[in-house]
């Protein structure tokens, strides 16, 4: 029986045996029981990072109006319904709390059991709070928000001391459209309330607020593609109706375009677009009309700055003759391009599905993502084999520690122990 199957029928026994696994495992010891991995990753990262397991460090909580800030122009807003009929009442019931994190670690929100939300205040899990992994260790706010998994963590789980009398369960809320990480919900409360399917329970909330934004998202292309309509028909050529995100409504006289990459701040006249070349972009309401020029796209020099450099957050940022643009990248598109930095001469479909997943067989999947990330790097990505484009200055930026390179990857962490893909 593991540990997390011990504390299902025997809540104190668990709690005591963790703290020794804990104890052993931090001081160089042989702990009597292995620590789960996500768990044991968790702890290398902590002692990596230099957080002090011994010490309770709080950094400065958001001022109240940055926090109202936040969740004015957080995409979590629009799931909070949907957060809080699926958990709330069975959280205050089982003597839980509610917390919702943005995709910094900034607890936004905080609902649940009165006598536990001021349990909470004495571990500084508080409104404005900062609950990132490498500042308050190994948790169940900054955990799944770097693994991009669920993640439980129990008792001594926690890498600081002073959490040991806690246990919680969080899951990431990512971008349905893009996989980009907006936030985490976290179920937390006394160690003697963890349930063994809290886990389960709160990842299958998420799974509904993720599912309520790609509907949102449909519902708000079918207003654009209604306002696009009549646009479209007085038109002549090639063009597009795109939210402001880039996503595609509607298009005539050109092939399905699924997301065009947007400046960050976009604004009227004529701009360079990738994969589209030089074009006129014209306000509607709720996206821009997007008209390529037939005029050839320029292909001076080009740099590419892969930006890997933070723990959860990796962009793409492109800059020439043309102008300049940047996009956020999901963890898969990050670890794609890292993979296409490093083997510069090129990787093929299956060497990139052996890097990834381990089973040079699955080349429809990297083929799918291939096109996608094509979508935005347009011309700046070859094929057959996947490459940058020769005349392209590629430069990666990467974490102080190797070790937190791109965590989530498999395909990283085995080319950092020196294993080769077949």
């Amino acid at each position: 029986m593991d540990v997390t199957q011990l504390a299902a029928v025997d809540t104190a026994r668990a709690a005591r045996v963790l703290s020794d696994v804990r104890s052993a495992t931090l001081s160089g010891r042989r702990a009597p029981v292995a620590p789960r991995p996500v768990i044991g990753q968790s702890w290398a990262r902590m002692l990596r990072s230099g957080v002090d397991p011994d010490h309770d460090f709080r950094s400065g909580l958001l001022p109240r109006d940055e926090v109202q800030r936040r969740r004015e122009t957080s995409a979590l807003r629009h799931v909070l319904p949907v957060l809080r009929e699926g958990l709330l009442s069975v959280a205050d019931v089982a003597h839980h709390i509610m917390v919702v994190a943005d995709e910094e670690g900034r607890v936004l929100w905080r609902e649940g059991s009165a006598p536990v939300l001021r349990k909470a205040d004495g571990l500084g899990f508080e409104l404005g709070a900062d609950w990132r992994e490498d500042v308050v260790g190994t948790n169940g706010v900054g955990t799944p928000a770097v693994t991009r998994r669920p993640v439980q963590v129990f008792a001594a789980e926690h890498f600081v001391r002073s959490h040991a009398a806690w246990t919680c369960a969080g899951a990431p809320l990512t971008d349905p459209r893009d996989g980009r990480l907006i936030g985490v919900v976290d179920v937390s409360g006394p160690l003697e309330t963890m349930h063994p399917a809290t886990l389960a329970w709160v990842d299958s909330v998420a799974k509904l607020a993720e599912a309520r934004l790609r509907e949102m998202h449909l519902e708000s292309l079918e207003r654009l593609r209604a306002v696009a309509a009549p646009v479209l028909a007085r038109l002549t050529g090639r063009a597009l109706v795109v939210d402001r995100d880039g996503w595609t409504a509607a298009l005539t006289g050109m092939p399905y375009t699924k997301r065009v990459a947007l400046p960050k701040s976009p604004s009227p006249g004529r701009t360079w677009l990738p994969a589209l070349g030089l074009c006129s972009v014209e306000p509607l309401a709720g996206g821009w009309l997007v008209r390529p020029a037939d005029e050839p796209v320029p292909r001076g020099a080009t740099r590419i700055v892969l930006d890997l450099g933070h723990a959860r957050r990796w962009s793409v940022e492109v800059s020439g003759a043309a102008g300049g643009w940047s996009r956020e990248l999901s963890p898969r598109h990050a670890e794609l391009l890292y993979l296409l930095a490093v083997h510069r001469s090129g990787r093929s479909a299956a060497e990139l599905a052996a890097d990834v997943f381990g089973d040079p067989a699955r080349t429809v999947t990297v083929r799918a993502e291939m096109s996608r990330v094509r979508r935005y790097l347009g011309g700046l990505l070859e094929h057959r084999p996947y490459r940058f484009r020769d005349d392209a200055d590629v430069e990666v930026l990467v974490p102080d520690d190797p070790a937190d390179l791109l965590p989530h990857s498999a395909a990283v962490a085995n080319r950092r122990a020196g294993v080769r893909a077949p």
